[in-house]
């Protein structure tokens, strides 16, 4: 059984196509990429598998649960792209009231060492979180995420925001988590973090899927010596010249 299986899922708003027919597979255990620009369709389908939408055709599962149910989303902790907490509350506050919806109990020792892996000065956590920058508040959420026990996390654009040491501190932690059974589905446009942290991936572009399979399979069926040729060539050949992408500024 996988972690997640996506089955013909298509959604429109109005008259505009935002999913259209993806199917898409997600083994347990997986560190997986889902690649695409602005307006590709990946939130959109990360709502899907958080029923915060409903998909006008097509099934989503769970480890073999239906998404609308909500024993589906007992496993999952998700961090969403605009990660906006409440501002008159201090982190540690937040963090607290997070790990007790998740089911785990606080422990502040703990806390404090969460957000320090991720290079966060601990007594910053005594700060109301409208007080923190972007990057520390991206810092709590991923925090939450890493202490949360659940063996699912949808991360959107989970990098954002963040330095290039909490980037590698973070990198760090998702692979080990990984390595513990964790599922881990990144929503990305960084084609360097695909590569360097991803066993499985996919692209999406104008809610359709161009490609379901590894960054290596990417590089040797579209072409090229990076995975970002090789997305360019999967979206958008006519902007390659002799292998490279065409400046436009």
């Amino acid at each position: 059984m996988n972690a997640i299986e996506i089955n013909q899922v298509s959604k429109h708003f109005g008259g505009l196509t935002v999913l259209d027919r993806v199917t898409l597979p997600v083994q347990n255990g997986s560190l997986f990429g889902l690649a695409g620009g602005n307006g590709a369709g990946k939130t959109t389908l990360i709502k899907t598998l958080l029923d915060l939408c409903r998909p006008d055709s097509g099934e989503i599962r769970i480890r073999g649960t239906g998404s609308t149910a909500v024993a589906a989303r007992n496993t999952i902790a998700y961090l969403p792209e605009r990660f906006l907490p409440p501002g008159h509350l201090s982190g540690q506050e937040f963090l607290s009231l997070l790990l007790r919806l998740h089911g785990v109990k606080p422990v502040l020792r703990e806390m404090e060492d969460q957000v320090a892996s991720l290079d966060m000065n601990p007594a910053a956590l005594k700060k109301p979180i409208r007080s923190l920058s972007k990057g520390m508040t991206q810092k709590l959420g991923l925090a939450g995420c890493l202490m949360s026990g659940k063996t699912i996390w949808l991360l959107d654009e989970p990098t954002s925001g963040l330095d290039p040491l909490a980037r590698a501190l973070l990198k760090q932690q998702l692979r080990r988590s990984q390595q513990q059974g964790v599922t881990l589905f990144l929503n990305t446009h960084l084609l360097a973090d695909v590569d360097d942290l991803c066993d499985a991936m996919a692209i999406l572009h104008q809610g359709r899927l161009l490609f379901a399979g590894s960054p290596t399979d990417c590089r040797e069926r579209f072409g090229g010596d990076s995975l970002e040729t090789a997305y360019l060539r999967a979206v958008a050949p006519e902007r390659l010249t002799d292998g490279r992408h065409q400046d436009y500024s």
